[in-house]
């Protein structure tokens, strides 16, 4: 098959999809040298005879690399409301849409967040959804090639096909399912997170809150803040990785150490050489400037985790308990239902927890209040866990 290349083609394409029920997208990108993904290529599919026949022209490939090319055909067939769009684990895939076009597909469909409430585990990948619901198989030698490389090889495009054809028969199987157990409302809420452009924005002024440290000192944070910014700002203009601009170890070396002068800056360990001098050495130094200079009412506060009542801990076991019995009862992922961060904070008694509202209430969140609220108890039964009402 030949890749898409000419902005005329894709048109037509798409308008052959715009009167299907829902098409299957997935998009092959590198970020290994650039702070945004680079867009290669664009597989796209529509209802077909069968996974198996990508030559009856019902999935094509896009090359995204072609300057004859436009997406905008196809981003027009991501803003008809009349066609699901269909994608697996899309995050970075939207991420790279939004970022790039300011564009997101709607309505959407994820079949990873639909497997997990579906009973396939935790975030399961396509590769097993293939296996287990279109009871096929992919080659996977090309999944680390270079996708910026032309032409592409015949392995490379069928490969980057079977992730939207056996997609199609995927969808299918797991929106009947959900239909059959009234839980597409419980995948939507999931959804609408994917479907949020504040999702994918990136806040230059909040970079630092990804970095992991134990010290709590004022100045410490105020550089630190300051130093994520100055990185965050800088890979973002030159389009590079943030570890090209300062690495994290060599970053929390300097808001620790906080050099003033160059000549400090030549004393770190940690700091690369050709970051010692030039536009990064400029920035790291302002960066460090501003930090000193700040009144203590705009220094950063440290992330604080939530009190611990005493007895919490226990009960956060318990939970645990509850969480996986209600989640085997149900065939939802454990993961989807509550985080271990979110069963702390149940213990600790917290009310803004996910588990307490929407469908995971229904699922999880009603037991585990009246657990933590000695309502309720846990039996074991053979093999399972059930509960106990406590008058």
């Amino acid at each position: 098959m030949k890749p898409i290349t000419e902005t005329d083609d894709l048109a037509r394409f798409c308008a052959e999809c715009a009167d299907a029920p829902y098409v299957t997208v997935d998009t092959e990108f590198l970020r290994e040298r650039t702070y945004y993904a680079q867009l290669c290529l664009v597989q796209l599919a529509r209802p077909g005879k069968g996974d198996s026949e990508s030559g009856d022209g019902a999935a094509v490939l896009i090359d995204a690399l072609s300057e004859r090319l436009s997406l905008e055909p196809l981003y027009e067939l991501f803003r008809n409301p009349n066609v699901m769009k269909v994608f697996h684990a899309a995050r970075q895939d939207l991420e790279i849409f939004q970022l790039g076009a300011g564009v997101l597909p709607r309505p959407f469909f994820d079949t990873q967040v639909a497997a997990m409430v579906c009973g396939y585990g935790d975030q399961v990948s396509y590769e097993t959804l293939v296996r287990q619901i279109a009871r096929a198989s992919i080659d996977k030698s090309s999944r680390f090639t270079d996708w910026s490389r032309r032409p592409l090889s015949e392995a490379q495009m069928s490969y980057a096909l079977a992730d939207v054809t056996h997609l199609r028969r995927i969808y299918e199987v797991l929106s009947r399912r959900l239909s059959e157990t009234g839980r597409e409302s419980w995948v939507s809420e999931e959804l609408a997170v994917l479907t949020d452009p504040a999702t994918y924005a990136v806040d230059p002024e909040q970079a630092w809150t990804r970095l992991r440290t134990r010290s709590t000192q004022p100045r410490f944070l105020a550089a630190l803040r300051e130093l994520a910014r100055f990185r965050e700002e800088m890979a973002q203009r030159k389009n590079v990785p943030r570890a090209r601009i300062l690495k994290d170890d060599a970053l929390l070396e300097l808001a620790a150490n906080r050099p003033r002068t160059p000549d400090d800056l030549a004393k770190s360990r940690l700091l690369l050489r050709e970051a010692r001098r030039g536009d990064v050495a400029e920035g790291i130094l302002a960066a460090i400037a501003r930090a000193e200079k700040l009144p203590a009412s705009e220094i950063p506060k440290p992330r604080e985790d939530p009190p611990r009542k005493p007895g919490s801990e226990a009960v956060a076991d318990l939970l645990r308990v509850l969480l996986k019995a209600r989640a085997d009862s149900s065939g939802v992922a454990q993961r989807l239902i509550a985080s271990g961060a979110d069963l702390d904070a149940l213990a600790a008694e917290q009310t803004d927890v996910p588990a307490l509202n929407g469908w995971r209430y229904e699922v999880f969140g009603r037991d585990a209040a009246a657990l933590r609220e000695g309502r309720i108890a846990l039996a074991a039964n053979g093999g399972s866990v059930r509960v106990v009402p406590l008058d």
